[in-house]
């Protein structure tokens, strides 16, 4: 459905919009193909990887979606809008609370008004877990976030066809700021710091992620929130996976932290309904149709780390890591100096 299509990907010059772009250049030809993000550096970065010259669809725009007439002018002719631009760094949203409100919360408003000004047939918005029974600024403003995608839904009028949904998932392997090369970079200490031996967490590729959120493009109607069925895992297994040489020492929660994470809570299992790949949360149960074999979730249902029946194992977790370790060394090896003077 992407081929002839114009795709815009907010915040993409990030790991997210990287492996989004590398996947629609390999499987789809689509008319135009924008990474519209606020750092030029990325964006030069990225060009020499992925440059006009060699893929004549592809557009790099440089602008912050807190600037809505800006936004108004990258959306012109777009079909399908893809929102991954955040702030999102836990601790950093605790200390600059005003500038996480200013992307998160007033951006996705920005990105609303212009995606409806452009009547784009599609916007996908890209959630987290951190935004279910939110303990911290950041998950607070991903919630008010979700909540604006969903409402407009509502306020768009009979007059426009464009269709907001979210896709919600927990941890991507890989990814900046993932813990795994956090753990990497400690192991040459021989200790890894654990805040709790009791943690889990939801655990995602970049691709599986990718691969589902191009699904809910053709899968969205209005206003649901996709959450894809991913395996979780202890923090302790994943220590051992990367260093089992190494010995951990208990550092504590830190501030906004959870112990689990919590992609559904009991609130929104009322209003779910499960399918074999997802689960999908309508805005309220009076919208639940399983005539496309869905199966409403039971009352008191809820999606969480500890009580997920997929659980990966230390010796996954190990053969997960090493392949993400020789795709970025695959990836590294290709920006070489003479791309770059090409």
């Amino acid at each position: 459905m992407l081929d002839d299509k114009t795709i815009l990907i907010t915040g993409g010059t990030g790991s997210f919009g990287k492996k989004m772009v590398q996947i629609i250049l390999e499987k789809y030809e689509p008319h135009k193909l924008i990474i519209f993000s606020r750092d030029e550096l990325k964006q030069f970065e990225m060009s020499q990887k992925w440059n006009e010259k060699k893929y004549p669809c592809i557009r790099y725009f440089l602008g912050d979606v807190r600037d809505k007439e800006r936004l108004i002018r990258a959306f012109h002719g777009v079909d399908y809008v893809i929102h991954a631009a955040a702030l999102k760094q836990v601790p950093a949203a605790e200390y600059n609370p005003a500038e996480f409100i200013k992307t998160n919360i007033l951006g996705a408003m920005n990105v609303i008004d212009a995606a409806l000004h452009n009547n784009v047939k599609k916007v996908i918005a890209l959630s987290t877990d951190k935004a279910c029974n939110p303990i911290n600024l950041y998950g607070a403003t991903k919630l008010c976030s979700d909540k604006l995608f969903v409402a407009a839904n509502a306020y768009r009028g009979l007059d426009l066809d464009t269709i907001f949904s979210i896709v919600r998932y927990g941890n991507v392997v890989g990814s900046r700021g993932s813990v795994v090369p956090f753990f990497k970079e400690r192991a040459k200490s021989g200790t890894l710091p654990i805040t709790d031996p009791r943690m889990t967490r939801f655990w995602i590729t970049l691709d599986q992620g990718v691969h589902f959120v191009i699904k809910v493009l053709e899968l969205a109607k209005d206003g649901e929130i996709f959450v894809p069925k991913i395996p979780s895992m202890k923090i302790t297994d994943l220590a051992k996976a990367i260093a089992p040489e190494c010995s951990h020492k208990i550092v504590g929660i830190r501030p906004g932290e959870k112990i689990h994470e919590t992609l559904i809570g009991e609130d929104e299992g009322r209003n779910t309904i499960e399918y074999n790949e997802c689960f999908v949360i309508k805005r309220s149960i009076s919208e639940i149709d399983t005539k496309n074999g869905g199966i409403p979730c039971p009352e008191g249902f809820e999606y969480t780390s500890d009580n997920n029946s997929q659980k990966i194992s230390i010796e996954d977790l190990r053969q997960i890591i090493e392949q993400i370790s020789d795709d970025y060394s695959i990836e590294k090896s290709r920006w070489s100096m003479d791309d770059i003077l090409q």
